[in-house]
């Protein structure tokens, strides 16, 4: 009996050393899998962080050799070319900062016999549009003997044609949207919709007007009134500035100032614009010097990419949702 039970220990002991076995052999598995796991994962973790060093050297790159990059205009005579397109803003392309800049280089540059402003803008800030004007006429006293001329595509508007008055001449094509020379400000009042949910307006103001554009509090006839009175200067200046530059050339019609938009063939009658052509078309025939050069700063590819985020998106949408309440020339 000593010698079953000794047998029975025994053979319990190697089940218990089989199984044991079992459970090392199962652990050192799992260990060795999470181990080559881990050797992956360092793998793929080094090769993406290698990856985006590789995307922002490349990007650095593009961005050293765009800015070292020299205008190539060359030792032959050309008609310089300046792009205006987009909105006119300050955080656009369209900027004063950026035309204004072209401008200069394009002036002092003695290969370049005449400027050309082609644009393709609805208009934007006056503020930055004056900026813009006010250079165009101190240029054109420091070089007199250099023409400029603006060349309008789909749309000069507005803030647009606020620049384009301040030319020699004007041209567009006959189905181009030219003019809509007024001022406007929009948004939203949201006092009643805030009443109907129960939401209470808390607002802290130190002056009687500082809150007046402010969308959730109510309306003011007065503060109305001085808002008008803000956009009919705004107005005046606008339509004195096209008087300065156009002259006489343009018609004594009421209309024009009314923030209507006239095509580039009625434009010409009523002395908007001075003809009808393409920006090829007034390098070669009126210029006399067809080789275009740009002159328009080229955006920078960062610039690109944060756009493709959608920070311009948002800035769109927020501006039709008159959530910007700045005023435009439209």
């Amino acid at each position: 009996m000593k010698a079953d039970s000794a047998l029975g220990q025994a053979v319990e002991h190697a089940k218990q050393d089989a199984s044991s076995k079992k459970e090392w052999k199962l652990i050192e598995k799992l260990l060795n899998g999470m181990f080559v796991e881990q050797r992956r994962a360092r793998r793929w973790g080094i090769f993406f962080k290698l990856l985006t060093f590789g995307y922002l050297f490349a990007l650095m790159g593009i961005l050293l050799v765009n800015s070292d990059l020299e205008k190539d205009t060359g030792l032959d005579a050309h008609t310089a070319v300046i792009e205006v397109k987009g909105p006119i803003s300050a955080d656009d392309d369209a900027s004063a900062d950026s035309i204004i800049w072209s401008l200069r280089e394009a002036f002092e540059e003695e290969n370049a016999k005449a400027v050309i402003l082609r644009i393709n803008s609805p208009g934007g800030s006056p503020v930055q549009a004056g900026y813009i004007y006010d250079e165009i006429k101190r240029l054109r006293v420091l070089h007199p003997e250099k023409p400029l001329y603006s060349v309008i595509a789909d749309i000069g508007a507005s803030g647009a044609y606020y620049i384009a008055a301040a030319s020699d001449k004007i041209y567009a094509d006959k189905a181009s949207l030219v003019g809509s020379i007024g001022v406007v400000a929009g948004g939203f009042g949201f006092v009643d919709l805030m009443d109907k949910v129960g939401v209470e307006r808390r607002l802290y103001t130190a002056g009687e007007h500082k809150a007046f554009l402010d969308p959730y509090s109510p309306s003011n006839e007065d503060e109305k009134v001085f808002w008008q009175s803000v956009l009919n200067t705004t107005h005046k200046q606008f339509i004195d500035q096209v008087k300065q530059g156009r002259g006489d050339r343009l018609k004594d019609d009421p209309r024009l100032f009314s923030g209507l938009v006239w095509t580039g063939e009625q434009a010409v009658e009523l002395g908007l614009i001075d003809g009808l052509g393409s920006t090829s078309y007034v390098a070669r025939e009126v210029v006399k010097v067809d080789k275009l050069v740009d002159y328009t700063p080229k955006q920078q590819p960062w610039k690109q990419i944060v756009d493709e985020l959608g920070v311009s998106f948002t800035k769109a949408i927020s501006t039709q949702l008159g959530l910007s309440q700045g005023v435009q020339l439209r």
